[in-house]
This record gives C-alpha cells, structure tokens and sequence, in this order.
C-alpha cells in the first residue's frame, strides 16, 4: 500500500491505494501548525480507523503548495511510519513536459492534477481545479503543459463577500432555486455559484477558440467543483479524487525509475 498526500492551502488530503485501487481517504486541515508528533499521531490515528497499520504502508508521495508545514509533516513521516517521503518537485519524474517560462512557478498541485487527467483521458485535456483558487490548465496531445489560467476560488469569493461588507451574513455556498434572487442569502448564492459557471464556459470556451482545439476534454476537480460541473454542459468529466490518482500514478513512474 501507498499513502498519497496532497497538501493544500485549506486542508491536508490522504488516501491510501492498494495497487490502482483507492481503499480510503481522510483529510486534516493544513491551516492548524502542528509538530511533527502531532501530525504522526493524527495520521496514525486515522489510519487505524481504516483498519489500516503503519507496517501496510510501503511508500509516500507527497505534494505540497503550503512550504512551512512540510518540515513538520515529512518529519512525521519518517518518524512514525519509518518512510522517506518522494516529493513532488523539479527532478521527479512525471510523463508530461512542463514547457511554461519557470517551470519552478507551477503548483505540484497542478502538475499532479495534469499527469492524471493526461494518463487518464488522453490529451489535449483541459484541466479544472475548484480549489481555494480555481485553476485551469491546458495538457496539449504529446503531453506538454505550459498554458494555465488562475482565478480565485469560489470560497474566496464569498468570504470577500462577508468578510468586506458590513451587511453580509456568512452563507453557505449552493446553487439556489432560481437566478432570479428576492433576498440576500440566495442573492449572494446566486452571484457566487452563477457567476462562477458563466466564468467557466466563458474560459474554456476562449481557450479552444485561441488554440483551436475543439476536441479538447474537460475535466474537473477539486471541493466544489461538482456543483459546478452539474451545471455546465462545458464540462465533460468531474473527478473527485483526480488528485490522489496522479500522486499515486507519479509515485509508481517514480518506483519503477
């Protein structure tokens, strides 16, 4: 077995793969500092839940966007499953071609997610990832990656909305009934979840036009992305775990090398 760890800036994402098949997933959050005892505790603990034992986990692979809880967390790694975590960085072996004009800029998060939507469903494939930012990456047919779009995420979004404002309350972030919104909750709802699926066809529809192709898959990913790919027929595919499917696909190109 394998432990996959996806590191965001809002919570910390596990799973645990026997072979090519996901046995369990857990997450902690990655806003709380912790030490390198707590985070060995905290995964312990979690995995022994899912009647999984420390001996079972054979490999790590982590990837991470968040540099200062990385210390704290291979520490835990080493200390309390006995194992070296492979992080996912300049050097480890991927199957796509990062061809942007600093390699060194683009998130693991990203490059995780492209190696999986392009071993998965072939190229060119656009990727969408609903996370604290919504990201949008382009894998052309012979697997290069060079071409990505960054916008705020839909939570970021609604906490300007009530961090910044006076009058507006805190909400919780679904599509409501009906655009046509007739008080502040649904009406803050409405702008949120819309205005995110009108973005969304607008950018994939403007990156097809500017790079012609047509036949360019979409897949999405990522916490609130299902609200918007049900929406929107410019979305093809949404998968939940894209993610930990490419850590654990890097992570096998990686043991094999």
């Amino acid at each position: 077995m394998i432990l996959v760890i996806d590191v965001g800036n809002t919570n910390i994402t596990c799973g645990v793969y026997r072979g090519e098949e996901l046995l369990t997933t857990f997450r902690m959050t990655s806003k709380l500092p912790r030490t390198s005892d707590e985070y060995g505790m905290h995964i312990l603990d979690l995995l022994r839940m899912n009647k999984i034992e420390k001996d079972d986990i054979e490999g790590v692979i982590i990837a991470s966007v968040v540099p200062n809880v990385m210390h704290s967390l291979t520490g835990s790694i080493q200390k309390y499953l006995g194992r070296r975590a492979l992080i996912v960085g300049p050097g480890i072996k991927t199957g796509i071609k990062i061809t942007s004009d600093n390699p060194r800029e683009i998130g693991p998060d990203r490059i995780v997610d492209a190696v999986a939507a392009y071993e998965i469903y072939g190229g060119p494939v656009l990727v969408l990832d609903f996370g604290t930012a919504t990201t949008y990456d382009l894998v052309t047919e012979d697997g290069c990656f060079g071409v990505g779009i960054t916008a705020p995420g839909i939570r970021i979004s609604a906490k300007a909305l009530w961090e910044d404002t006076a009058k507006l309350p805190e909400i919780e972030i679904k599509k409501p009934a009906s655009i046509l919104a007739k008080e502040t909750i649904t009406s803050m709802q409405a702008g949120l979840v819309y205005g995110q699926i009108g973005q969304t066809e607008y950018i994939v529809n403007q990156v097809k036009k500017e790079t012609g192709l047509e036949n360019l898959k979409v897949v999405a990913t990522g916490g609130l992305g299902r609200i918007i790919a049900d929406e929107t027929d410019a979305i093809e595919v949404y998968h939940d775990h894209l993610t930990l499917e490419g850590l654990r696909i890097i992570y096998e190109k990686n043991a094999k090398k």
